[in-house]
């Protein structure tokens, strides 16, 4: 005999996910934050506040300063130092933008022109020192030793990362643990140190200092994955910048690792002389695509921003069910969900 189940198309379609648990959560602190960023962007140079409210005002997620927000109420804190750590850690992610588009000579970021198009080179290298230093100030206020600890340890790692990265550049024989690497330095330790500072505010126990770190960490790495796999296989409007920039930058990325050590001789002369040489003519992004797409290159480097994704939800698992919980785990979510 046949059963026949009710049909909702509603139920049927699972909901997209999205930063709106995070978003909530916080909006009160993180409307306190940004007051606070406009605040210490002013200075007597008037370049100074141009450049860096162009591109603090340009409509980045702020995910980053969120982290420290949740992780301080998953933690329990009820002061008022998340509110400087989480600025001067939206200011540290600002500088690196400044300095990155600089060393990579970007044309765009967050779908509009980079600073250093409009102010040139040496305004977007030096404003972007002046952040740091306004970072390195609200960390001190804040008091704590350990907290500042963390965050100037962050600065030095990736510092450390963009170099690993520039060294790494146009080097087709990178080994994805060399990749791992990079990205653990110049992307995912600050995702780590931004979540790490929440409980160490609320004086919380090392394990779960540790386990935020963790989570931190390992978002971090799926953000970037996620990221690297969006250059090839996005949109310009979730990248804010231009699709296949990677590529005209000769930058080596999982999916060209991928697809180099699944290709051919004749393959891996191609990417040679696009990324190694910098020998790129028309129609060679369509085929690099092609190639990535014939190795599943993008559909492995997402499945493996899956898994570091499965590891940051497992290291919340010390932490109650809670509305701060549930909010980093959809965060986790939405991450990886961006490569749809």
């Amino acid at each position: 005999m046949a059963v026949v189940l009710p049909f909702d198309p509603a139920a049927d379609i699972a909901a997209e996910p999205s930063l709106e648990g995070i978003v909530s959560l916080v909006r009160s602190d993180m409307d306190r934050v940004n007051a606070l960023i406009l605040s210490r962007t002013g200075s007597d140079v008037t370049m100074i506040p141009e450049v860096a409210t162009h591109l603090i005002s340009s409509g980045g997620k702020r995910l980053r300063p969120m982290l420290t927000l949740a992780t301080a109420d998953l933690s329990g804190y009820r002061g008022e130092g998340d509110i400087k750590l989480a600025a001067s850690v939206e200011f540290m992610h600002t500088a690196t933008l400044l300095h990155d588009d600089v060393v990579d000579d970007s044309e765009m970021r967050r779908g509009k022109l980079a600073a250093r198009m409009l102010w040139g080179n040496e305004a977007s290298v030096l404003v972007g020192d002046f952040l740091l230093g306004q970072a390195f100030r609200m960390m001190i206020e804040v008091g704590s030793m350990q907290a500042l600890d963390i965050l100037s340890s962050a600065a030095v790692v990736i510092a450390e990362g963009e170099v690993a990265q520039l060294a790494a550049a146009k080097n087709t024989a990178t080994s994805e643990d060399e990749y791992l690497a990079v990205i653990r330095g110049k992307t995912a330790e600050l995702f780590a140190a931004a979540c790490e500072v929440g409980p160490v505010l609320g004086n919380r126990p090392k394990t779960e200092q540790a386990a935020c770190r963790s989570y931190g960490m390992n978002l971090g790495i799926a953000f970037q994955l996620i990221d690297d796999a969006l250059d090839y296989g996005g949109s310009g409007a979730k990248l804010g910048k231009n699709v296949g920039d990677d590529f005209r930058e000769g930058k080596i990325t999982l999916p060209v690792l991928l697809a180099f050590r699944r290709g051919t001789e004749e393959e891996r002369s191609f990417w040679r002389r696009c990324l190694e040489q910098g020998e790129v003519g028309e129609g060679d992004l369509e085929h690099a695509m092609e190639l990535l797409a014939a190795h599943q290159s993008i559909a492995a480097t997402v499945e493996r921003a899956r898994h570091y994704g499965a590891i940051a939800k497992d290291a919340l698992g010390l932490f109650p069910d809670g509305p701060a919980k549930q909010a980093l785990l959809d965060t986790v979510e939405f991450c990886i969900s961006r490569a749809r």
